[in-house]
C-alpha cells in the first residue's frame, strides 16, 4: 500500500512538473501586447507591436495634430521633485506640464525612441521659447530660467492626455512583466539611453479610456526619462550627467557577455561625490541589476526592433529636442552603434 502512494505521489509530482514548464514555456514566448488579470476588469498594457519604419520620431507619439499652440497661461506651479516645473493651458484649451532645466532636451529625445521601440511614453514636445501669460512674479523653483523679458528658453511640454489619469507607479524588482522579451528589452533600451535614473518613482501606472470604452486600460511606462543621453550614472558636474554628447560617446555600452546574458554599463552607480546623500546612493546602488544579466536573445531582440528605424528617423528625434546639428549628427551615430552591438549579439 506505502509503494503505491509513494507512486502515485511521485506521478503527481512529475505531472505538476511539467504543467508548470509548459506553463513558463508559454510565458516566455508570450507576445506581451496585452494582459488581463484573472477577474480583473482592466487590461494591462506593456508594450505594443509598431509600424516601426512609418513612426514620425520628429513629432513622437502625439503627431503633429497635437503640438501646442499658444497664447499660454499660467495655471499652478508642481513643486514634486526635483526638477521646476508647473503647468499651463494653450490655445486650444489643452492643459500641459512644462519642466525647466537640463532635462528637457534628452527627454524629449528619449521619449520618440521609446515609443518607436513599442514601448508608451508621454505626449512630449520641446520649445526653445516660450511666453507664458499670467506668469507668477517669482516661482518657487526655477526662476533663474526666465528671461528678463519674461520668456523661458529650452522647456519640455508634456500634454495631459483627455481620458487618462496616473493611479500609480510600478516596481522594476515587482513587475507583473517580469521575465518576459519586451520586458527585459526595456532594460536593455534603458541602457542604451543611459538611462540612471530608474528608480520606481519615476514608472507611472496610468488608466486610460479611449472614446466611450467601458473597460479601461492600465498603461505601464517609464514616464520620467530626462536623466538619459549623458554619464551611464548621476556624475559630477552635473552637465555631464544628461545631454552630454562627448560623455555619452565616451561611455561604455556592454560591459560583460557571457554565452547566455549580457551585462550593461548603465545604469551605474553614482559618483563617490553623492555618498553626501547616502539614502539616495544607497537606493540607486540597489537598482544596479536592472542592466546586467539580461538574456542574449532578448537584448538581440531589441537591436532588432531599432534596426528597423532609419538615420533619418533616429536624427528627426534629436531634431525634435532642439539640438544643434554636430550634436544630431553626433548622438545618431552613438545610437546606431549601439543598435549595431545589439544585433551582433
Amino acid at each position: 500500500m506505502n509503494n503505491k502512494k509513494q507512486l502515485l505521489a511521485a506521478g503527481s509530482a512529475v505531472l505538476l512538473c511539467g504543467v508548470l514548464i509548459s506553463a513558463a514555456e508559454k510565458k516566455e514566448h508570450e507576445p506581451l501586447v496585452a494582459r488581463a488579470a484573472l477577474g480583473a476588469v482592466t487590461v494591462d498594457q506593456f508594450w505594443r507591436e509598431r509600424d516601426i519604419t512609418s513612426c514620425n520620431l520628429y513629432y513622437g507619439p502625439g503627431g503633429p495634430g497635437q503640438v501646442p499652440h499658444g497664447p499660454f497661461r499660467f495655471l499652478e506651479e508642481d513643486l514634486d521633485g526635483t526638477n521646476p516645473k508647473f503647468d499651463i493651458r494653450d490655445a486650444d484649451g489643452v492643459k500641459w506640464k512644462v519642466k525647466l532645466g537640463s532635462e528637457a532636451r534628452p527627454e524629449t529625445a528619449s521619449s520618440r525612441l521609446v515609443w518607436a521601440a513599442g514601448y508608451f511614453a508621454n505626449e512630449n514636445y520641446f520649445v526653445s521659447n516660450i511666453k507664458i501669460d499670467n506668469l507668477p512674479v517669482h516661482l518657487h523653483r526655477g526662476q533663474h530660467y526666465v528671461q528678463p523679458d519674461g520668456s523661458i528658453r529650452n522647456v519640455r511640454l508634456k500634454r495631459y492626455r483627455q481620458g487618462e489619469k496616473k493611479i500609480g507607479n510600478w516596481q522594476w524588482a515587482n513587475s507583473p512583466f517580469a521575465g518576459s522579451r519586451e520586458f527585459d528589452g526595456l532594460r536593455v533600451l534603458m541602457a542604451l539611453l543611459n538611462n540612471w535614473d530608474l528608480t520606481d518613482e519615476n514608472n507611472a501606472i496610468y488608466e486610460e479610456r479611449a472614446g466611450d470604452e467601458v473597460t479601461p486600460s492600465r498603461i505601464f511606462m517609464v514616464s520620467d526619462l530626462g536623466s538619459t543621453f549623458g554619464a551611464p550614472g548621476l556624475t559630477w558636474p552635473l552637465r555631464n550627467a544628461r545631454g552630454n554628447l562627448d560623455v555619452y560617446r565616451q561611455s561604455t555600452f556592454i560591459t560583460f557577455k557571457t554565452s547566455e546574458t549580457i551585462d550593461f554599463g548603465s545604469p551605474h552607480r553614482d559618483s563617490l561625490v553623492f555618498l553626501a546623500t547616502p539614502r539616495e546612493y544607497m537606493q540607486k546602488l540597489r537598482l544596479q541589476w536592472i542592466g546586467k544579466r539580461i538574456p542574449r536573445d532578448h537584448a538581440r531582440w531589441l537591436g532588432q526592433q531599432l534596426a528597423r528605424l532609419s538615420q533619418d528617423q533616429i536624427r528627426d528625434a534629436f531634431r525634435a529636442a532642439g539640438y544643434t546639428t554636430e550634436e544630431v549628427e553626433g548622438f545618431t551615430a552613438v545610437v546606431q552603434i549601439r543598435i549595431a552591438e545589439l544585433q551582433g549579439l
